[in-house]
């Protein structure tokens, strides 16, 4: 009988032991890979709500670079209390971007979106042709008239290091739990 008694305490310590070392591990990736941000600002409705949750994948763009139409979080600068803001990637390292007529240009041609959005009104800096340097990325938000994105001096064209991720899961409301759609 007392055999059976120490089998079973082993048996115990054992799943104690897995379930520590499981529970340390998903701590270390969500301290490491995610980030939890909640929407603030209604620059980027339709596609988010103000209020909505999101994780970030923080590694994303380490090891890679964003894509146009890839929803970013990221910082106005490398201060610790600089806030983190939710943009659209629409110009990449190496390009030009102009907004004209209500229009973006992309290296002089018109980029034609794959959603719905509004005709921009206010070209803000983006009047005249702005050139991306290497690590640069020019956002905007899609509610395009109501977003204070890279057409202004307060937020200007995004540097790489200050990308904080990816935005690719939502975590509220419970109705829209889910990954992100290709939005």
């Amino acid at each position: 009988m007392a055999g059976n008694e120490g089998n079973l305490a082993k048996t115990i310590l054992i799943w104690v032991f897995q379930i520590a070392v499981a529970l340390a591990c998903a701590v270390v990736v969500a301290i490491f890979f995610f980030q939890s941000v909640t929407m603030q600002e209604g620059s980027m409705e339709p596609t988010l709500a103000t209020g909505d949750r999101f994780f970030i994948n923080r590694m994303a763009y380490k090891l890679g670079s964003p894509k146009r139409g890839d929803i970013i979080a990221f910082k106005t600068s490398t201060k610790a209390e600089a806030s983190l803001h939710i943009k659209r990637v629409i110009g990449l390292p190496g390009e030009t971007i102009q907004i004209k007529d209500g229009q973006i240009l992309i290296n002089g041609e018109t980029y034609k979106e794959g959603r719905d959005l509004p005709s921009i009104t206010n070209p803000g800096v983006a009047e005249e042709e702005i050139f991306l340097q290497a690590g640069e990325y020019f956002v905007l938000g899609d509610n395009r008239n109501n977003s204070d994105d890279s057409r202004y001096g307060d937020v200007g064209n995004i540097q790489k290091k200050n990308i904080e991720g990816g935005l690719w899961f939502v975590a509220g409301p419970f109705k829209k739990i889910g990954f992100l759609k290709d939005s």
